[in-house]
């Protein structure tokens, strides 16, 4: 039973990390995921970078981004950080 009692801190401080820590961050990451696995030719993005662009091409693994002034840049679809709604 006092051995119990000495872990119970140590028990209360990981649920408490997990609840505050590590569970929004894992949704966090899920939301990210699903978000670039979802993207689609004509999306309006932002990158990592600052980048504003529109999708003009998407392979398994990258992203044609369309700019502003017509240059289209190549990126990693991980470099991709949110789809803006316009």
């Amino acid at each position: 039973m006092q051995t119990l009692a000495n872990l119970l801190p140590f028990i209360l401080m990981f649920v408490l990390f997990y609840f505050l820590l590590i569970r929004p961050n894992q949704k966090r990451q899920k939301a990210v995921q699903t978000m670039q696995n979802n993207l689609q030719k004509g999306d309006k993005v932002i990158t990592i970078g600052g980048l504003h662009g529109t999708i003009d091409a998407i392979d398994e693994g990258q992203v044609v981004i369309l700019c502003g002034d017509g240059s289209r840049l190549t990126y990693d679809r991980n470099a991709i950080r949110e789809v803006v709604q316009s």
